[in-house]
């Protein structure tokens, strides 16, 4: 019902910066969380910076200062504005969302993960 689609991904050098973005569509009703989460090769999947269900924003340690997540609720879009990246930012990014959606009969909530986008950052 619905579904999660980032874009901004790719390949650039230690220091220079990306833009990621996730758009939410569907039978949404509201979006309560929203943020990225990434999953280096060997690693578990971490939270990097996500829009709590009371509004307010978490980064990971690592980021912060560097990252900064916004949105537009207009668009039920989150972006993800990555500077001053580092060799140890290389991973799959993956937008998470928890929505409430109307199922035709009924509404229910769920967690969403979008497909993923590769971000690679060469020293």
């Amino acid at each position: 019902q619905v579904q999660l689609v980032e874009s901004g991904g790719g390949l650039v050098q230690a220091g220079g910066s990306l833009r990621l973005s996730c758009a939410a569509s569907g039978a949404i009703v509201s979006i309560n969380a929203m943020g990225w989460y990434r999953q280096a090769p060997g690693k578990q999947r971490e939270l990097v910076a996500t829009f709590t269900r009371s509004g307010r924003t978490n980064y990971v340690d690592s980021v912060k200062g560097r990252f900064t997540i916004s949105r537009d609720n207009a668009k039920n879009t989150v972006y993800l504005q990555m500077n001053s990246l580092k060799p140890e930012d290389t991973a799959v990014y993956y937008c998470n969302a928890d929505v409430t959606y109307y199922g035709g009969t009924y509404y229910s909530t769920y967690d969403y993960w979008g497909q993923g986008t590769q971000v690679t950052v060469s020293s």
